[in-house]
């Protein structure tokens, strides 16, 4: 797969998501249930946990870095399995992200929507 990257450079979404299909395709997720949305859900909030855990127990960047490595190839993969462009959607919602205000809220800096204004 390395010499499938290097053609490209190797740090391009482009090439991060060939290398998740790649993945795909090695294991059949799409006929074995590895791309049934529920169960990437799950396994989405298990990774979540994981990286919650690095935080928490003071694990080292290096393992954090891992379990968030582990979130994004899912995030991508799950891109993959419904069928959308995560890089489209990507930057449409840092385009919607950009323009809101933010807000401290208990001590803490909230970018959001906040519907009650």
């Amino acid at each position: 797969m390395k010499d499938q990257v290097s053609e490209t450079d190797p740090d391009s979404y482009d090439a991060m998501l060939a290398a998740v299909q790649a993945f795909h395709h090695k294991h059949d997720f799409r006929n074995t249930g590895g791309e049934e949305l529920a169960y990437r859900v799950a396994l989405m909030a298990e990774e979540l946990g994981e990286i919650s855990a690095c935080v928490t127990k003071g694990k080292d960047t290096h393992e954090l870095a891992e379990e968030v490595a582990d979130l994004m190839i899912l995030v991508m993969g799950t891109a993959i399995a419904a069928d959308f462009d995560l890089k489209a959607a990507f930057w449409h919602k840092m385009e919607k992200l950009m323009a809101r205000e933010s807000r401290m809220v208990n001590g803490r800096i909230r970018v959001s929507e906040f519907r009650d204004t």
